[in-house]
């Protein structure tokens, strides 16, 4: 059964006018009072007064709030954005709308989204995966560093995991996988110049998540986990040296300002999930729930089209030599991945990535890796000798 909310701006709910806010840390304090009787979109309800409620709004069209991906990218901007606001009123005929607000312009924080959407405070909500595997560290192996150099790889890694990732995100996690975005490759921006990845010793390098730790520090790296709105100001300020992130979204916020080389090897690609809190899910009518399984692949399958698009275009806009359209031309120079540093890299993910992904999981992922990802990938994993 739905609660059909009155309308209300991008930062506040109804019924409860519960900010968007909310955050883990205030639900920890006041979890009662931010969950009685409030949702950002459809709420489950006693069935008595669910009946009633249905009854008597019957006519009235439903509205849904969205939590969108980072606000200032592509993925947000011209695909989840549209889609929500401008699309999907029309595609229900009606029945339904949406309203979307990014979940960093909202107050989230990226490990904060998951948690909020299994407690039901966000029912309808994209989360990074690097927010989600700080819950759940199984589901980092889809896209470990160093794993999926380019975007084939990753689509035949996504391919082989992905049926595991919706089971265990609806069994374990209470929320029902709707589409799998991605952000385009993560590369390596630096403020001072270098010529391979040996070079990063000694230097800070911020990361997004712990595999992109266990691939740098090989290379003598110092890995620093900072959130992407913090990431320009920690390079300006000479708190990290380098900057792991979309070869796009850095030169969106400006970093192509600030770094000089650019080393152009994907690291990572940046995976995030469009979900829904499963309670929230199966209270939509069978017609709006047919409306978003059959439209939002669509959608997906548009951003994978335009982050492999972008990868390329973010490396000749921070660059400054190829096709610019949608970034601002820089003056960086390019560090192309050195025969030494294949090498390496094949070494670092034997030796470290995925050793670590084991140690942080438990020896009980190694069958989920060995049945699922090394017959794609070539690379068997080892089970961890136990503690005493």
């Amino acid at each position: 059964m739905l609660i059909r909310p009155s309308p209300s701006n991008d930062t506040a709910v109804s019924p409860g006018k519960l900010p968007l806010r909310c955050t883990y840390a205030a639900l920890r304090r006041r979890a009662a009072n931010c969950l009685a009787g409030v949702a950002l979109s459809t709420l489950v309800l006693h069935p008595a007064g669910a009946a009633a409620t249905q009854a008597s709004k019957a006519t009235e069209p439903i509205k849904l709030r969205i939590v969108g991906g980072l606000g200032s990218l592509n993925q947000y901007v011209r695909y989840e954005e549209p889609f929500w606001n401008k699309e999907f009123a029309a595609l229900t005929q009606g029945q339904a709308s949406a309203t979307v607000v990014a979940y960093d312009k909202a107050g989230m924080r990226t490990h904060e989204v998951l948690r909020l959407m299994q407690l039901g405070v966000v029912p309808f909500g994209t989360a990074l995966m690097s927010g989600i595997v700080t819950h759940d560290p199984e589901l980092a192996a889809l896209d470990l560093a160093g794993l999926n150099p380019d975007m084939a790889s990753l689509r035949r890694t996504v391919a082989a995991f992905r049926p595991h990732l919706e089971r265990v995100m609806r069994e374990r996690h209470g929320v029902e996988v709707l589409a799998l975005y991605v952000y385009p490759a993560q590369v390596t921006f630096c403020t001072r110049p270098f010529k391979g990845l040996s070079d990063l010793a000694g230097r800070r390098v911020r990361i997004s998540n712990p595999t992109q730790a266990d691939l740098i520090r090989p290379f003598g790296a110092v890995p620093v986990q900072t959130e992407f709105a913090e990431m320009l100001p920690s390079l300006r300020a000479g708190n990290v040296d380098c900057a792991i992130t979309g070869a796009m979204s850095g030169n969106t916020i400006g970093l192509h300002e600030v770094a000089t080389h650019l080393h152009s090897g994907a690291t990572t690609w940046g995976l995030s999930v469009f979900g829904a809190n499963l309670a929230a899910w199966h209270a939509l009518p069978e017609s709006v729930r047919t409306v978003i399984k059959t439209h939002l692949p669509k959608v997906e399958q548009s951003i994978w089209a335009d982050s492999e698009k972008q990868t390329l275009e973010g490396v000749a806009c921070n660059t400054g030599k190829g096709e610019c359209v949608l970034g601002k031309p820089g003056r960086m120079t390019e560090v192309k991945a050195t025969a030494e540093d294949v090498l390496r890299l094949r070494d670092a993910f034997k030796n470290s990535v995925l050793p670590a992904w084991i140690a942080r999981c438990g020896n009980a992922c190694v069958p989920t890796w060995n049945d699922l990802l090394a017959p794609v990938v070539g690379v068997r994993a080892e089970t961890l000798p136990s503690k005493r």
